[in-house]
């Protein structure tokens, strides 16, 4: 089984000052790791924060009863609703070459 060192294909590159870098040279120092390790160690965990921040949905209580009512029983669809499914109909017919 290859060890992770053997994993590491991609490379990312980065210009920073040298205040940063004094900075980063003492966080990793404290972490017990290398300046490299740190950095990919912080900015996994910032974008894992990141994209779950973003790409996770929180409903209330309220929210969560009004959003599954209407996946459970959907209302009706208003004539708003009817002109754009026939809009998207014809679209999708032209595009088709229908």
């Amino acid at each position: 089984m290859p060890s992770i060192q053997d994993t590491k294909t991609e490379r990312v590159q980065v210009r920073i000052d040298a205040d940063a870098k004094r900075m980063l040279k003492r966080a990793a120092a404290l972490a017990n790791t290398s300046v490299s390790a740190f950095v990919v160690s912080s900015a996994l965990d910032a974008a894992g924060r990141l994209i779950q921040e973003r790409e996770r949905l929180v409903l209330s209580d309220r929210d969560w009863d009004v959003f599954s009512r209407a996946i459970l029983d959907p209302p009706e669809p208003n004539d708003a609703m009817r002109e754009a499914f026939a809009a998207h109909e014809r679209l999708i017919a032209r595009t088709a070459g229908g």
